[in-house]
């Protein structure tokens, strides 16, 4: 089990799982005593003016919002004194290693599910308006005070004519308002609105929950994608002279071939498995690896011991073994050092010795692809 898993003061993590999580909000004061934001303002602002990464800025002027999505522009941003406005930055544990720490705090929670961390700061009175999510997210306060307004949504209803899915009508049921450190876990469904009073920070740790038919068609896609090539369509004397009369009417003789093929598409537990471990590490759109420079690969590994970088995915399932969008080879798919490595993200020095020529292969090859790297490093 990792170290430093989040505590959860006063309740525990049995007790939230239990009681709360995918159930109702939980407020946690000071669950995080003396938390300050762990990058400053001025080196989020930096963030989110870079090409990779994923930022918007939401302002209100009366009841009409506007939304600016990246790429911005230093002469985007508002002066810092005008209320309302607030600058959401995507991913940022993806660019910082301290915030990929606090990520993994959350780890007592399935890696499949867990998503990124958004970092947020507002001016007086910013805000993204009052809106429920499909997910479950965390709500960790890391400088000044914002106040919440919480309520459960059973039929959302859209305001109209709004770039935000901003909830009409918004009925809620508590009002609380939050300091540095405190914590706000809301389930998906519940509406929230929250308005930062003075300068604010916010932490949202966010988790993955792809609808069914969503997630249905990227496996078929990916599963598709692995069939062996079959034969070319072909009508070769089944064409009917009298069929001229009628040129745009869809062969049958076509949707048969397409049926049969279709046919051949009959994934097991297993494929859908692998598929789905496969998909669910796949790296965000905007990460690219960078190789090391060339050194004493050997030297270092076996001297420091490995860690998968901070934008690494891994999984692993009974027989199978997933990292970065990618199936490990068969004969290590129940590799227990693999295993330890998706769990602890790291090896040690010694555990590194004991790796098989072949385990060595592969983490000597995910060190030259930039997946991993010497511990320390």
């Amino acid at each position: 089990m990792p170290d430093g898993l989040l505590q959860l003061p006063g309740i525990g993590r049995e007790r939230f799982l239990r009681r709360y999580w995918q159930r109702k909000p939980l407020l946690l004061r000071q669950a995080l005593p003396g938390f300050a934001p762990l990058l400053s303002r001025r080196a989020l602002f930096d963030l989110a003016l870079r090409d990779d990464v994923e930022a918007r800025l939401v302002q209100r002027a009366g009841a009409q919002w506007s939304v600016l999505h990246a790429p911005l522009r230093a002469r985007d941003l508002p002066p810092l004194r005008r209320p309302g406005w607030t600058l959401l930055v995507q991913g940022v544990d993806l660019h910082h290693e301290a915030v990929a720490a606090l990520l993994r705090r959350f780890r007592f929670l399935p890696d499949a599910r867990l998503d990124d961390i958004m970092v947020s700061w507002a001016s007086d009175g910013g805000g993204v308006g009052p809106h429920v999510d499909d997910y479950d997210v965390f709500l960790l306060q890391a400088q000044g005070r914002r106040r919440w307004r919480l309520g459960a949504v059973a039929e959302p209803r859209m305001q109209d004519g709004q770039p935000l899915k901003l909830l009409q009508d918004f009925q809620p049921q508590q009002d609380i308002v939050v300091e540095p450190g405190d914590l706000l876990y809301l389930p998906p469904g519940w509406g929230h609105d929250g308005v930062a009073q003075g300068e604010c920070m916010t932490y949202s740790v966010g988790f993955r929950a792809p609808p069914g038919d969503e997630l249905l068609r990227q496996l078929l896609w990916k599963l598709a994608e692995e069939l062996p090539a079959a034969a070319r369509y072909s009508d070769r004397g089944r064409i009917e002279p009298r069929g001229a009369a009628h040129p745009a009417r869809l062969p049958e003789d076509m949707v048969d071939f397409v049926a049969q093929a279709f046919s051949r598409l009959r994934p097991g537990r297993a494929d859908f498995r692998r598929a789905l471990g496969e998909l669910l590490t796949e790296p965000k759109q905007e990460v690219v690896f960078e190789a090391p420079p060339a050194g004493a690969l050997e030297r270092r590994l076996a001297r420091k011991g490995l860690r998968l970088d901070r934008r690494s995915r891994m999984l692993w399932a009974p027989g199978a073994i997933f990292v970065n969008g990618e199936s490990v080879p068969q004969a290590l798919c129940r590799s227990p050092l693999l295993r330890q490595l998706a769990d602890a993200r790291c090896l040690d020095a010694a555990q590194y010795a004991s790796a098989s020529d072949a385990e060595r292969d592969l983490l000597r090859q995910w060190f030259r692809l930039g997946w991993a790297h010497a511990a320390g490093d």
